[in-house]
């Protein structure tokens, strides 16, 4: 039971970690040059264009662009290789956009539809049989957009529940003050709405760690996906996985005798049941964690689809219509939209907690046989 416990304690200390590393293997699809500059803003692809450039990652945070000078403006983040040693140098706008080849090392790299590839001084990249690049691919760990946004909320998560926990020992009657008051009642709630009916008293406090980890990590990052920002980490499905992952060992690694024994062999079913359950039992056993990083991610980026389409549509009946109504038809929707997704954002946050805690507390029930 203590090795369990500890288990627990250490799954929680590397969630953040773990979300980082993964964060950057769901690659873009850019291509060599800034796609936005070869499309015509007037034309329908333009909203497809401008939809994919906010939902994948990139290895430049770029703000917006200027299709007329072929410009990003934002700043490079560090690419960070692992080929005959440690690479490291910082991206920017010409490597990442405009086929620029950096020299590191004696090694050349080549950004090339989103990922970073071996080449020549040249920048040569061969093809195979199917038109796919060729070339070798180093161990990339770089920082990219959605691990920046990563880092960045948990730096604010940090700060908030630090300043939370210096509140309680400074204030002789326990009261928050600041962040610490927007904060309490969402942990309160996460307390009394999620662990305590469905963990059990006896047993909620050791995943409450984990389960407001996850609560605020979302809630936070679908936040910040609403904002200038422009990130979309929660909209990156290789995020969604290792949440659920965590939630996959959390249930299994809690399971007591009883949770295992519903699963394997069925107390109080024919002998002949147990033997046809007991597949579609362990079967279900990948399908939770499967729901959960499906829902989160396909609801994220749904939302992100429609409203960064309706804002490319904007542009759209600008260059194509004359009616000044209709840009405004087209803001007043994505205004609406936009107060829409605060709210998905907070229930997507529920959802997965809800789930997650459900989960854990059909693991650790204690089931009475008579």
């Amino acid at each position: 039971m203590v090795t369990i416990k500890k288990s627990l304690h250490l799954l929680t200390v590397a969630f953040f970690a773990l979300v980082s590393l993964v964060a950057k293997a769901e690659e873009p699809v850019t291509s060599e040059h800034d796609s936005h500059a070869a499309v015509n803003p007037a034309s329908p692809e333009f909203v497809q264009e401008y939809t994919q450039h906010h939902l994948m990652d990139d290895h430049f945070y770029s703000f917006y662009g200027d299709a007329e000078k072929h410009r990003h403006y934002g700043f490079p983040l560090p690419v960070i290789l692992i080929d005959n040693g440690l690479k490291v140098f910082m991206s920017s706008e010409d490597f990442v956009y405009n086929g620029k080849v950096v020299e590191n090392g004696g090694q050349y790299y080549k950004y090339y539809h989103g990922k970073i590839y071996k080449t020549d001084a040249e920048g040569t990249i061969t093809y195979d049989d199917k038109h796919h690049p060729a070339n070798e691919k180093p161990l990339d760990f770089s920082i990219t957009k959605n691990v920046f946004g990563l880092i960045l909320a948990s730096v604010l998560l940090f700060w908030g529940f630090t300043s939370l926990a210096k509140n309680y020992k400074s204030s002789p009657n326990n009261l928050p003050k600041g962040m610490g008051r927007v904060l309490e009642p969402l942990v309160i709630y996460v307390r009394d709405e999620m662990a305590r009916p469905n963990i059990g008293d006896k047993k909620y406090k050791k995943y409450m760690p984990y389960l407001l980890s996850v609560f605020f990590l979302i809630f936070l990052l679908n936040l910040l996906g609403l904002t200038p920002l422009g990130l979309n980490v929660t909209g990156n499905i290789s995020i969604t996985v290792c949440l659920a992952l965590f939630t996959f060992f959390y249930v299994n690694l809690s399971g007591n005798k009883d949770y295992w024994k519903h699963i394997f062999w069925m107390p109080g079913v024919p002998v002949p049941m147990k033997i046809i359950l007991a597949p579609i039992e362990v079967l279900g056993m990948f399908t939770k964690p499967f729901s959960l990083l499906i829902r989160l991610f396909a609801n994220i980026t749904a939302g992100h689809s429609v409203v960064m389409g309706l804002i490319a549509v904007a542009f759209v009946m600008k260059e194509t219509l004359t009616t000044p109504g209709a840009v405004g038809v087209s803001f007043l929707l994505t205004t609406f939209l936009t107060v829409l997704e605060i709210l998905v954002a907070f229930l997507q946050a529920f959802i997965f907690t809800m789930l997650s805690s459900l989960f854990i507390g059909s693991a650790v029930q204690e089931h009475d046989h008579h």
